[in-house]
């Protein structure tokens, strides 16, 4: 705990059995009370290499839900377990636990209620191997959601993100997509919602072994992400009314 907040750090998982162990053995338990482990239907050993490792939480879709599915299911039972503070962090190691400490003051301080680890702030993202088309798009995407959004986020697609208990309970994650494009729609859902956004300089790194989308996937995404902030942009103006801000506050 930090400040008597309940920190809970969710990982959501599909087929992370060669990284799982590297990434949890560097959560810092120090602070960290508990861990939840989602794994969405994989094809190799992580809920058992999970349970082996000493997560208590393990979670395991009979069918495999997506992304966004996963995340739904993390934060369900990260709220459930009574968590105030609630990191995602993905169990691949492109980014590192040791930023736990950094995010969970934020929030536990009351400076912020939502912290993301950036790649694009400083210059980890190219440093650790970024490809540079990833890169590029990255920052064409974040320019133009800046824009339709209004915000000046150092980028909007990063998977290491921590979240007050009291955003989680306040937007309709529920409502969003099951894929990659719910890391967006909550973003969106947070913003809409009048809450603050830290960003902290983050190190990743790309292996062989870390996760990734392809061409196709990535293509869908990109797409989706500019749906999701013209959207967001309508439903600012009054021009458009969208059932995932329904439940945020304005």
């Amino acid at each position: 705990m930090i400040n008597n907040k309940k920190i809970i750090v969710v990982l959501p998982a599909y087929n992370a059995a060669l990284t799982l162990k590297q990434t949890y053995n560097e959560i810092p338990f120090d602070v960290v009370d508990e861990v939840v482990l989602v794994d969405d239907k994989s094809f190799d050993e992580t809920a058992r290499l999970a349970s082996q490792i000493g997560i208590k939480h393990v979670i395991q879709h009979n069918e495999n839900k997506g992304y966004g599915g996963n995340q739904k299911t993390c934060y369900d039972k990260a709220l459930e377990l009574g968590g105030d503070i609630i990191i995602m962090l993905h169990p691949d190691y492109q980014y590192t636990p040791k930023l736990i400490h950094s995010m969970s003051y934020l929030i536990a301080k009351e400076v912020y209620p939502v912290v993301l680890g950036s790649r694009i702030l400083g210059n980890g993202a190219r440093k650790g191997g970024m490809p540079l088309i990833k890169y590029i798009a990255n920052r064409f995407l974040t320019l133009v959601q800046n824009i339709l959004i209004g915000q000046k986020l150092s980028e909007y697609h990063t998977g290491y993100r921590a979240f007050s208990k009291e955003v989680l309970e306040n937007i309709n994650y529920q409502q969003n997509s099951d894929n990659f494009v719910f890391d967006n729609q909550m973003l969106s859902q947070i913003i809409y919602a009048n809450y603050e956004i830290a960003e902290i300089t983050c190190p990743t790194k790309y292996f062989e072994g870390a996760s990734s989308i392809n061409l196709t996937n990535s293509t869908v995404y990109a797409f989706g992400v500019l749906k999701t902030s013209l959207i967001h942009f309508l439903n600012k103006i009054g021009l458009m009314k969208s059932r995932i801000y329904q439940n945020s506050i304005k």
